[in-house]
């Protein structure tokens, strides 16, 4: 019965993905209220800690966004891009990757996409090549965000397990680690594919007046437009809250309260930084508080919320029901074969499209095996798999930001663009990371 339910938990997954972001929320629903009144699973609670640090971060960066910060940072990004155009296929991907470290997010994407395009097209680059690692490496960053709710949730469930561990612990090991991912799909991708010159979607698109006039004359920037002064304060302030929160991160001592037995939490400490520094730039800038939910941050946020408080409920049911009866056998194959665990929560991240529930649904279950802390935190970068169905929307956009092309998704639906980056990233990311854990954790 337990298999039955298991492939009933996987229905209701794959049924909501095929809606997506609210509708991954709402389809879970429905699962977990058939878990609970058809199937008598006693119900968990819902994800509020993950479902808070998330609405904490996107307040905060939604009102730098609001307060024109995110172009600020978009502007210095595009000019270290255009002074090296060459080696647009390296910087590329570490830009977009070290702008979803800093805001936690990787939907700061698509506004640099179609810069990196532009470069690569202008000095004859075919644009797959930064455009589908730059796309991956968005999202690969979010494991070493130290604001993302991934890493503050891993925080905050293996404290109390591995003594002495740290934010700078877990992100002492997913920086670098996702970091070397980066690299080496930008090296997979420096010779990629035909050159655009030989590309025959691209000859095909030249051939045409209306798409040839696109291509000769399209150029996308962001360095004709003056922002003011209040943008680049807006992005220190911000900076300013990172450097705060690690600070309070690797020493415990200044979340010290009198009266209490033990340190503030960082889950908690991050929710109430994200809110002040949040509050901090809104006066400062003297940002109207109306621009805020009109942003492509805060809307992707929130949608992430919703999905993450559906899925991550119905899962956490199902295993805390089923984990008595799976702990023996699977305990014995992920000690034999450590990739296991990371393949069975790369399979997840695929279904749901979310590596923040992904990390809620998955890590208890990790835990509940008696997994070590080492192993878990190293193979964290195995919580981003949804670029194996290329239906997430920054892969989307990006082949839409391609005019070339050559960014695409292919006639066997798999065989797309985001594959080989994916799948080099991930593994390495993972490698690497278990590797550093044996030392650092």
């Amino acid at each position: 019965m337990l298999y039955l339910e298991f492939l009933f938990l996987l229905v209701m997954l794959y049924i909501g993905s095929r809606f997506g972001g609210i509708g991954l929320g709402v389809v879970s629903g429905i699962g977990l209220l058939i878990e609970v009144l058809v199937f008598k699973m006693p119900p968990t609670s819902p994800p509020i800690t993950v479902m808070l640090i998330i609405l904490a971060v996107v307040t905060c960066a939604s009102i730098l966004e609001a307060a024109g910060g995110l172009k600020y940072m978009l502007q210095i990004a595009e000019k270290i891009l255009r002074s090296n155009p060459k080696k647009i296929t390296f910087l590329g991907p570490i830009v977009t990757y070290t702008m979803t470290l800093m805001l936690g997010t990787g939907h700061a994407v698509y506004t640099i996409m179609p810069i990196i395009g532009d470069i690569a097209l202008k000095n004859g680059i075919r644009p797959e090549r930064p455009m589908a690692a730059a796309s991956v490496a968005s999202q690969l960053g979010i494991t070493a965000s130290p604001i993302s709710a991934a890493v503050v949730y891993y925080l905050s469930a293996l404290s109390g397990i591995a003594e002495g561990l740290t934010l700078l612990s877990i992100v002492g090991v997913t920086i670098p680690a996702t970091f070397i991912g980066t690299i080496a799909m930008s090296v997979y991708s420096l010779r990629r594919g035909k050159e655009l010159k030989d590309d025959p979607e691209y000859q095909k698109r030249m051939e045409d007046p209306i798409w040839r006039e696109r291509i000769l004359n399209t150029t996308a920037t962001t360095l004709n437009e003056k922002l003011p002064a209040s943008a680049r304060n807006a992005v220190y302030i911000f900076l300013a809250s990172l450097a705060v929160i690690v600070i309070f991160g690797m020493f415990p001592s200044l979340r010290t309260i009198e009266g209490m037995p033990k340190p503030v939490d960082m889950a908690t400490l991050i929710q109430m930084m994200m809110l002040a520094f949040g509050g901090l730039i809104l006066i400062v800038t003297k940002t109207k508080p109306s621009l805020v939910p009109e942003g492509v941050v805060f809307k992707s946020g929130m949608v992430a919320c919703i999905a993450i408080f559906g899925i991550a409920w119905m899962s956490d049911t199902y295993f805390q029901y089923a984990m008595p009866a799976f702990k023996t056998s699977i305990t014995e194959m992920v000690n034999a074969y450590p990739w296991t665990f990371a393949l069975a929560m790369f399979i997840v991240s695929v279904v749901i499209n979310s590596q923040a529930a992904t990390c809620k649904m998955m890590l208890p279950v990790g835990l509940g095996l008696g997994l070590p802390p080492a192993l878990l935190i190293g193979i964290m970068p195995s919580s981003y798999g949804y670029f194996f169905i290329p239906n997430y929307p920054s892969d989307i956009a990006t082949c839409t930001f391609d005019i070339t092309g050559t960014t695409k998704i292919g006639k066997f639906y798999f065989n797309h663009s985001f594959m080989a980056p994916g799948l080099i990233g991930v593994i390495t990311a993972c490698c690497v990371g278990y590797a550093l854990a044996l030392f650092i954790i």
